[in-house]
């Protein structure tokens, strides 16, 4: 049993940077107790006494603001970071080495009997706030982000993102067209400082890149219509060739603006712990 105290302990050093001290991670991280309540309440729960286990698990909750069926099935050196709001339900699966943060519901999406709450894999990660319902599987070393709503399967080391959750692959493959596209839009961000709605060739969000396809279709459509404009002209047809109004993107306060605000972007993305 101490032996077992001791990893959970461990688990919370090596996951929560602000953990500075045995002691202060014995008596002040609720996440601790209440695993240790449920493993109380487990035993209770599969010796038969339901009502004991069930009134227990619910002093734990009132003591710790998190609350765990003593019938869900939890693996070793789960971390529940802050925990509170957590919501773990009957059926509820969780493998080893799981990261749970605060206001995540693993929760069922219907009334009957059975299998009716998701299975965690080894190594999964939850954001804040996210809700994973129904009886799915969410694949080893896959990350839910937070406020994520997943009510389908997420495959190994994916990750999860949105309402309803959509699977965020990395790319791993740029084609030469997609880099010079990528390259020409950072020419563009970099001379007026901003970040051209945060497109890549790399970025592995799909709304991200959809965008950036329909601006870069855009602008090659402009250009053929010049070019046919001036082709007609040239044959002695009377094409208007009135330009587009430019936009002013020389004014100084709209590029100061710009600047600044990509420099906040940056810093963000600098104390960002890309571990949550």
């Amino acid at each position: 049993m101490f032996e077992r105290i001791k990893e959970d302990i461990n688990s919370v050093f090596a996951r929560d940077p602000a953990a500075r001290n045995f002691w202060e991670v014995l008596f002040n991280s609720p996440g601790l107790h209440a695993l240790w309540f449920y493993r109380l309440n487990n035993k209770l729960w599969r010796s038969g006494w339901f009502f004991l286990a069930r009134t227990s698990s619910t002093i734990a909750r009132w003591l710790t603001g998190i609350e765990i069926h003593p019938g869900a099935t939890i693996g070793r050196r789960c971390f529940i970071d802050h925990g509170m709001g957590v919501v773990i339900g009957e059926t509820a699966e969780i493998g080893d080495d799981v990261t749970l943060y605060h206001g995540v519901t693993l929760g069922g999406t219907s009334w009957q009997a059975g299998k009716r709450h998701p299975t965690l894999r080894d190594n999964v990660v939850v954001g804040a706030g996210a809700q994973i319902l129904g009886p799915i599987e969410i694949g080893q070393g896959a990350k839910v982000g937070s406020n994520s709503v997943v009510v389908k399967n997420v495959p190994s080391q994916a990750t999860v993102v949105g309402i309803p959750g959509r699977i965020v692959k990395e790319v791993t493959h740029i084609s030469d067209a997609d880099l010079q596209a990528s390259q020409q839009r950072a020419a563009i961000a970099e001379k007026y400082g901003f970040d051209a709605y945060a497109v890549s060739a790399d970025n592995p969000d799909p709304v991200a890149n959809s965008i950036g396809r329909m601006l870069d279709h855009i602008h090659l459509l402009d250009a053929k219509i010049n070019e046919m404009s001036s082709a007609l002209n040239s044959l002695g047809a009377n094409v208007c060739e009135q330009q587009l109004p430019a936009l002013n993107l020389d004014d100084e306060d709209f590029c100061n603006a710009e600047r600044l605000a990509k420099k906040q972007r940056q810093q963000e993305i600098n104390q960002f712990d890309p571990k949550i």
